[in-house]
């Protein structure tokens, strides 16, 4: 009778059978928990949400893509990751300011973390040439697209853009080409 008396007058976290029901109940909702988190912060930036604007986006940027095509512009690409240095040589620039003019825009998009993109202003030095600076320096493959403009939000009114990709593991140069060919 006593050893009845001494279970019954245990507090609640001492009882056997709370810890039998409720102990797996909690480590579930701990483990949810920590994986909810791994989730969220581990979550890919490749998804699209809007569909019908990226499609309206690759149709302008082929047009842009086949207007570089037309000019017969390419363009050398060499990243100096020691200085931090990115110089570009285009190919057939014209003369035309409103095509070449003095600051180009390098997008390099990072293939997984979006976050980890860089905007680089390339400023030119002579014609055809254009020197800008890493913001940081880049590590394995990247995505490239060079604009003839200086604010990214005016990507639309472009007149052409050249893309390429590089590892950086394999090297420090590449070539810009468009996308379309004629």
């Amino acid at each position: 009778m006593t050893d009845q008396n001494d279970e019954s007058t245990k507090p609640w976290y001492r009882q056997f059978w709370f810890w039998f029901v409720f102990g797996p109940l909690i480590f579930i909702i701990i483990m949810c928990g920590f994986t909810v988190s791994i989730a969220l912060k581990g979550a890919d930036d490749v998804i699209i949400d809007n569909y019908y604007k990226e499609g309206r986006m690759i149709n302008q940027a082929l047009e842009q893509d086949k207007h570089a095509s037309e000019l017969g512009l390419r363009g050398d690409l060499r990243f100096d990751l020691t200085t931090g240095d990115v110089i570009l040589n285009i190919t057939n620039a014209p003369d035309d300011e409103t095509l070449m003019p003095q600051q180009l825009l390098l997008m390099m998009g990072h293939p997984v973390k979006a976050a980890k993109d860089q905007l680089i202003s390339l400023n030119a030095i002579s014609p055809g040439y254009y020197r800008g600076e890493l913001l940081e320096k880049p590590e394995y493959s990247w995505y490239l697209t060079l604009y003839p403009i200086s604010d990214i939000a005016n990507r639309n009114q472009a007149p052409w853009t050249l893309s390429g990709d590089i590892n950086f593991q394999s090297g420090d140069t590449t070539q810009l080409a468009p996308r379309v060919k004629n």
